[in-house]
């Protein structure tokens, strides 16, 4: 299990290495250098709707190989996921910009982006499949946990190249080449982890299946559609926070605050550090007392904190928002801790890849690719302090946790508390 384990946490954190390097790039570079002849705020503001592009490929990418993990097995989903997801984040790296190849630049800016979404659309469903149906029923959400630590290591690993390379190069060497560097690092990445994953077994409930379903996605929908769109509604409040944080922040940080990029990345870094230490720590309350009481309190906790959040962050001062976001990201992580165990527990196994993989990335589409664009426009019309997008957020909160209230508890029962069977 350790091994199992290791392997998915890397391979989640090389994906969402690719994935996040895109999201920085968006708030820090990306407009002047694909969108010159918009204002700033429409430079952003386009930026970003490249950046939601993703989101919305990533249930198509559910979709896809979704059936290819329900038919086919868990394992071949993670290799094929990976080598997609690493191609189109080194071709952006490679991408001639607006100023050389003209209009066709943001055009194959946004075909790119598109693939990285399609390729992590699938890595998830795989990743945590794999992980969660070896693991033994009590400890679930511990195990599966660990590839929800891989967006952590992701982020800052993207964010740490970006930091480094902010730091050590002037702003018209960054603009240059500078910001290219970390979409080429995701090569060597993506190399090393189809070499972690490559010794890996597939899972053993898969193998026990002798009813595959025949179009995964076809069951879904007809059977399955009501669960799906209250596990999207679910989960849109903790994409909406952690991007929220991760990139709306940073924009507005270094545009409308005058903070330097260094102390915002570093503000950001020290509360995703935060988040992904407690993550198995959060699992195993999970595992003890369920998924949904977990899921129902960092619900709760978004809604409480998002007010607080947005004026420290409007102090400007690095100590204030690093507690406005690590507050916020642990109640984000209350969440996913769980999500990882609690998904395929409410599917059934043979069509348990592709249900899981589209809710969870459809929550994705709702919180993640709206957020950033919502969040610049309403704070482009509030004070110093952006009182609009605490209200978003918490509205994007409430209706989540109506969401939550909706679904079933599926942490297994131990054998010996369970009820007798009878009739």
């Amino acid at each position: 299990m350790l091994r199992l384990a290791a392997a998915s946490l890397a391979g989640t954190a090389i994906e969402f290495y690719d994935f996040f390097v895109y999201g920085t790039a968006a708030a820090l570079v990306l407009g002047p250098l694909f969108f010159p002849t918009f204002s700033p705020l429409a430079g952003t503001l386009a930026a970003f709707g490249t950046f939601g592009v993703g989101f919305v490929a990533r249930p198509l990418g559910s979709v896809l190989f979704g059936h290819v993990g329900d038919r086919r097995g868990r394992r071949p989903v993670l290799v094929a996921s990976l080598l997609l997801t690493g191609a189109s984040t080194v071709a952006v790296g490679c991408l001639p910009t607006f100023g050389t190849i003209g209009v066709a630049a943001p055009v194959l800016l946004l075909v790119l982006r598109f693939l990285q979404g399609l390729g992590l659309g699938g890595e998830w469903g795989g990743a945590v499949l794999l992980t969660a149906e070896h693991a033994p029923p009590g400890r679930r959400a511990l195990w599966s946990s660990f590839p929800q630590i891989g967006p952590a290591v992701g982020f800052l690993l993207a964010n740490g190249v970006m930091l480094a390379l902010s730091a050590s190069l002037s702003e018209a060497q960054f603009a240059q080449w500078g910001w290219r560097v970390p979409f080429w690092a995701a090569g060597v990445l993506a190399l090393s982890g189809l070499w972690l994953r490559s010794s890996l077994t597939e899972s053993p409930r898969f193998l026990e299946l002798d009813d595959h379903a025949r179009v995964p996605i076809a069951e879904v929908v007809r059977h399955h559609w009501r669960l799906v769109l209250l596990t999207a509604g679910a989960l849109a409040i903790g994409y909406a926070v952690f991007y929220a944080v991760t990139t709306w922040s940073l924009a507005y940080g270094t545009e409308r605050l005058g903070v330097s990029r260094t102390d915002m990345l570093v503000c950001i870094m020290a509360a995703v550090v935060v988040k992904g230490s407690l993550t198995p720590v959060m699992a195993l309350l999970g595992d003890r007392y369920g998924r949904r009481p977990l899921c129902l309190a960092g619900c709760t906790a978004s809604a409480l904190w998002m007010f607080p959040m947005v004026a420290l962050l409007a102090t400007g001062e690095p100590v204030l928002m690093f507690l406005g976001f690590t507050g916020a990201l642990i109640a984000f992580i209350a969440m996913f801790s769980v999500v990882a165990a609690y998904l395929p527990e409410l599917y059934e196994p043979r069509v348990r890849c592709t249900g899981a993989a589209v809710g969870y990335n459809l929550g994705g589409v709702l919180g993640g690719a709206l957020t950033p664009i919502v969040a610049t426009a309403l704070a482009e019309h509030s004070g110093r302090v952006p009182w609009a997008v605490g209200t978003y957020l918490t509205v994007v909160a409430l209706l989540s946790l109506g969401c939550f209230a909706l679904l079933p508890e599926t942490r297994p029962v131990p054998a010996a508390v369970a009820e007798p069977v009878t009739g």
